[in-house]
Parts: C-alpha cells; structure tokens; sequence
C-alpha cells in the first residue's frame, strides 16, 4: 500500500518541477511581409531575440525561460489586430510587444485592452496611441509630440524661412505632418510651412516634387517610412530639389540608420540631417552597450535605435515579472505603473498624465545629426545635438553649387 501511495506522490513531485520550468510566453507582432515595414520587423526581431537570449542564459525570470512568439502583422491594422486576438487567446501571452506602425497599433491596443493584458508599445509613435489612455498600454518608445517638437526647435535654430513636408497616408505620417504645423506656428510663426500627404504604397512621387523646381523650399522634411521613403528621397535628388545648395533635406522618421538605407538611397541621402533616437557617442547605461556587442557580433553591423527599443520592450515585460513575482498579467500591468525599468537606453518610469504623456517615457533622449559622405556609418556621423544640448548650427554642411 506504502508503494502504491508514493506513485501519486512521486508523479506530484514531477508534475510541480515541470509547471516550474514552464516558459513564460510573451507576443511579438511585427510585420515581417509586405506592405508592412519588414526592414523595421528584423530590427525588432532582433533587438527582443538578444534581450530573450541574455536573461534566459541568466535562468529566465522566477526560475522560468522566457518563450517569444511571433505572428506577422504585414503592416496592416486588420491583422495586426487578429494576430494581438490568436496571441492572447490561443497562445496564452502574458503581456504583447513589438508594434512599430501606428495604424497597426491602434488596432492592436484595442484587443490588448478588451482582454486586459499588457501591451508595451515598441515605436508606434502616434500620439493617439497614448491618448486612449488604456491602462494595459505602455510606451517606452518615442512619440510624435516630442518628434515634431525637437524639430521645430530645429528649424527654428536653422533660420529656414519656408518649409514643405512629405508625410505617409497613415496615423503615424499625418499625426507628425499636423503636430509640426502646429509646433511650428507657435514657435516660429514666420516660417511658411505645408505638407502634402503621399501613399505609402506609391511609387512615383514626381507630379508632387516638380512642383517644387520652380520654387524651391528652404527645406524638405521626409515624414514616411520604407520602401517608399526611399523612393521619395532618391527623385527629390534626381530632380535637383533636394538636397541642394538651395533646400536642406530633413528626415523625421529615423531612417538613416536603417541597416539597408546606404544600398537604396546612395547620394541622395549624403548631406541629409536626420532626428534620431539614438547615436554612437550617445552615454549608454552597461545594458546598452552589453546589447550593442552583441548586435555587432551576431551581425557585424552597427545598432540603431530599434534594436535598443526593441530591447528595452521586452526588458520591461520581465522586469515587471521580476518586480512583481508574477506572471499574471494583471500584475504586471500594475507593477508596469510604478515600477523603475533599468533599460538599455538608461532608467525610466512612466508618465501618468493624461493626455500624449500617458503611460509614456516622456522625457525620452534624441539628437541631431548628418551625413556627409555616401555610406557613411552613423557612428562617423556629424553630431549636431546631442541629448540635452542645444543644436549647433554652425557643424552644418551644404552641397556645393
């Protein structure tokens, strides 16, 4: 009979080692096909894969690795929205991350809202995003009003009299394109600015950029992401618009360190100034630089500030797990509201202002700089303004007549 009785025992003892070692799964949506932003995609993959890989050399989190699964959104809100659902519902998520266009987010955040499981958005940047003030949804990414902010100031310290801005046909492209009218006439009413909204599918560009050979602008700004980003920016160069002696060329959604930017804009993307979130000579904290290595040795390439987003996305997930010994998804949206996140960009918390501050890493750090030479690495780059400092005007570069 004693036997008999230890076999339950036994098998209990097996069953609770087993539920310990049970990895904790966490969602990542990301497009990884087209329309959707894939170059955007790997990044992310790659920036939560190096996160993932050093905590679960470390022994996961509570004594449990931690599982990534992906689902491709391709960039589109409807199945960015059923890939959030079959995350939550079929995989048994604890928290989702990964988002990186704006309309894909809205769409998700509503599903991670209905379910009541976290959502850490990772570089959506539209300011509706923070203003549905769920409380599941935090940002720890970069955010328009700051975008369209630093560039005002910029164009301010720039002097420029008249400017025309290209935006995407999607939340993220207009959302900035407007917040910098705004920004822009309440700082310097002077300056003459208008935007155009382009199709982020287009393909040619030329009917709204041979508007501008005649009359050139004092700058263009490039509010789109790839593919047609690029496009646009190679046939402003092929119609001498910019840039030129005449127009500065602006780039307000961070592509020149995208690892294929070299390879699809050649000269036309020398001499272009680029807001940014991240740079070489930027301070980073030991996380930071330990991520950054290991990009490097597993790419060979440099890291750009989507690799540190991505990371920091997936670092604030376990670290809420950690703090709040819990992977209960209740419980990490509630540490997730008070907690420090050690990130790899530096330390932050959360704002709980309503408004486009909610639930955001408000004061995150940007620079300024510019490439002055084809396929130039952004750590050879000219930093005009770095986190904190004032833009220094005079380290600008113009093509020559």
């Amino acid at each position: 009979m004693q036997r008999i009785l230890l076999v339950p025992l036994f098998l209990a003892f097996i069953s609770g080692a087993t539920h310990a070692q049970e990895p904790i799964a966490i969602g990542i949506s990301i497009a990884q096909s087209p329309p959707g932003s894939v170059v955007q995609g790997v990044q992310v993959k790659d920036g939560v894969e190096i996160i993932k890989d050093m905590i679960n050399a470390q022994g996961g989190v509570l004594g449990r690795p931690i599982k990534l699964v992906y689902e491709d959104n391709q960039g589109i809100p409807e199945k960015g929205r059923s890939a959030t659902e079959k995350l939550i519902v079929k995989d048994k998520v604890v928290a989702v991350t990964g988002g990186h266009q704006s309309s894909v987010c809205l769409a998700e955040i509503e599903v991670a809202h209905r379910y009541n499981v976290p959502y850490i958005n990772t570089n959506c940047w539209s300011d509706d995003v923070r203003k549905k003030g769920y409380p599941e949804v935090f940002n720890p990414g970069n955010y328009n009003t700051r975008v369209s902010t630093a560039m005002a100031e910029t164009i301010v310290a720039m002097g420029v009299k008249r400017v025309v801005a290209f935006a995407e046909n999607t939340d993220y492209g207009i959302g900035q394109a407007k917040l910098m009218a705004e920004m822009i006439k309440a700082k310097a009413p002077q300056v003459d600015f208008k935007f155009e909204t382009l199709d982020r599918t287009g393909k040619d560009f030329t009917p709204a950029i041979l508007a501008l050979r005649a009359n050139p602008p004092d700058m263009v700004v490039n509010v789109m992401l790839p593919p047609a980003a690029y496009i646009l920016m190679n046939q402003l160069y092929e119609q001498r618009v910019a840039p030129s002696p005449k127009t500065w060329m602006y780039d307000g959604a961070g592509l020149a360190d995208y690892p294929d930017f070299w390879q699809n804009v050649k000269d036309s993307g020398k001499y272009m100034l680029s807001f940014g979130l991240y740079h070489p000579k930027m301070p980073m904290p030991k996380i930071g630089q330990d991520v950054a290595a290991e990009y490097f040795k597993r790419t060979k390439g440099e890291p750009n500030r989507l690799i540190f987003q991505a990371a920091d996305s997936l670092l604030t997930i376990v670290e809420a797990i950690k703090q709040g010994k819990s992977a209960d998804p209740a419980v990490i949206t509630k540490t997730l509201k008070t907690m420090t996140v050690e990130g790899a960009r530096g330390n932050f918390t959360f704002s709980q202002t309503p408004g486009v501050t909610f639930q955001q890493w408000a004061d995150i750090p940007y620079v300024n700089y510019q490439l002055t030479e084809v396929n130039q690495p952004v750590s050879k780059t000219n930093l005009i303004q770095g986190p904190g400092q004032a833009l220094d005007v005079s380290k600008l570069q113009k093509p020559a007549k």
